[in-house]
């Protein structure tokens, strides 16, 4: 199972994750985010980085200019748009996209069902809020293209295991502080989702 480590603030942090075997990092280009991090410090880390690893931009409520130019500056990877939009908006986005789903019922679960997408728990405040999905809703979905978020930690990873998720997302739940990793979480979490 794949693992995005989301909300990166520094380069430790990143490279303890990707050291852990992190597949893809999340910046948070929202700037009433506490993990929120300026395009110039993202591209700081990103330069140090690696190669194969995914560089995700989480974006709430920008225009696609925006997107690209902050996408192209950072070298940032996919986009994840954290907002309704539809397939025409996704497709002039001049990188790959991630769509997020925040699911208020299983009838959500299905939009966007032919793309790669990340389901999340809807929530008033955009990202990180670790509220969880209730699991019975994915019960015959095809889970292959859907990255899970919300309120997954080290400990619970394994109850979502048998439903075939693409990967997971996580943020608040290997955190010491909101917008600092716990080495010990992010190494339990990765292990934890490798193992699946």
């Amino acid at each position: 199972m794949r693992v995005k480590i989301c909300g990166i603030t520094n380069l430790k942090d990143a490279l303890h994750a990707v050291e852990c075997g992190a597949d893809a990092l999340g910046f948070v280009f929202y700037n009433k985010s506490p993990r929120y991090i300026t395009p110039a410090a993202a591209k700081r880390i990103i330069d140090q980085l690696p190669p194969f690893v995914e560089r995700v931009g989480l974006f709430v409520n920008e225009g696609v200019e925006t997107i690209d130019t902050v996408c192209r500056y950072s070298d940032i990877s996919r986009a994840q748009i954290h907002f309704d939009v539809d397939e025409e908006s996704l497709a002039a986005i001049g990188l790959q996209t991630l769509p997020v789903v925040r699911a208020k019922g299983p009838e959500d679960l299905t939009k966007f069902q032919d793309r790669y997408r990340l389901v999340d728990a809807y929530s008033e405040v955009y990202g990180g809020a670790g509220e969880r999905l209730n699991l019975e809703w994915f019960n015959g979905i095809d889970c292959s293209k859907i990255i899970l978020a919300g309120g997954l930690t080290p400990e619970n990873l394994e109850q979502v295991k048998q439903l075939g998720f693409y990967g997971v997302d996580v943020s608040s739940g290997v955190e010491s502080i909101k917008g600092k990793k716990d080495p010990k979480k992010v190494q339990q979490f990765i292990a934890n989702a490798k193992s699946l």
